[in-house]
């Protein structure tokens, strides 16, 4: 009888996290209403140059975000003046659980659970609550000149983006923040996993380009901008990102562009 109580009990919590899970993809995709996303600095090596970085209020600049996908949003169709807010949250002082290199499908996934739970005890922000919550773990590059994979899970609705604590870097850092939120939204990467290169034509901001190559533009999920067939560049700032079609179909923009 205990035994079929647990089994019982289990799928119940295995039924409501999939109904949460579903209500959330719903929700947060249907465009009914503007999406808040708060952004909450971190302090990932304890660095002076990092905490420089997060008490600089110049380095998120959550204008030049909403901004950037209020303007995409347009191009896609989607009515919403400004359909992603930013707010800057207070810096918290632990980082969050972070996914092991190399980790496997089960390592991710135990991860994924780790950083759901750890996210349930995190403060909001002062204002309304937030839909979506990305941390911004910040790295000195002179100690860290190269840092983890950043990752977007759309299960929570919870990101984490690895930044570099550096002036020069704040545009790119930007960039990075925006496809982690995208992923969030359901965004799948458009880039070659062996070589990081974008994928054509879902990676290339304009695949219909003639020539095809350079091009002026990175794909937000691709990340880079296409140089020739087998090089290509990082965008120094969201000036230099476009949103494609089928990014914008992954997250609810119905219209292509």
């Amino acid at each position: 009888m205990l035994r079929r109580l647990r089994i019982l009990a289990l799928l119940m919590i295995l039924v409501a996290v999939a109904v949460a899970t579903w209500l959330d993809r719903i929700q947060s995709t249907d465009w009914d209403g503007p999406l808040l996303v708060a952004l909450y600095p971190v302090n990932i090596d304890g660095s002076t140059a990092a905490a420089g970085e997060i008490s600089n209020p110049k380095t998120a600049n959550t204008e030049l975000l909403t901004a950037f996908f209020a303007d995409e949003a347009t191009q896609h169709g989607v009515r919403q003046e400004r359909p992603l807010r930013f707010v800057l949250a207070p810096a918290i002082p632990e980082a969050p659980p972070l996914l092991p290199a190399g980790a496997g499908v089960l390592g991710t996934m135990a991860w994924s659970l780790k950083l759901r739970w750890w996210n349930l005890w995190v403060d909001d922000p002062p204002g309304p609550t937030p839909t979506i919550r990305l941390f911004l773990l910040f790295h000195d590059p002179k100690s860290s000149p190269r840092v983890p994979h950043s990752a977007g899970l759309q299960k929570g609705l919870l990101g984490i983006a690895h930044l570099f604590a550096a002036p020069h870097m704040a545009g790119s850092n930007r960039v990075v923040i925006a496809h982690e939120l995208l992923h969030t939204l359901g965004a799948t990467d458009k880039y070659v996993f062996s070589s990081n290169q974008p994928r054509y034509p879902d990676g290339f901001a304009e695949p219909d380009r003639s020539p095809r190559y350079p091009q002026d533009f990175a794909e937000l999920m691709a990340g880079r901008i296409p140089e020739s067939a087998g090089q290509s560049r990082t965008p120094e700032s969201l000036d230099q990102v476009l949103i494609g079609s089928l990014t914008a179909r992954e997250i609810g923009w119905r219209s292509a562009r």
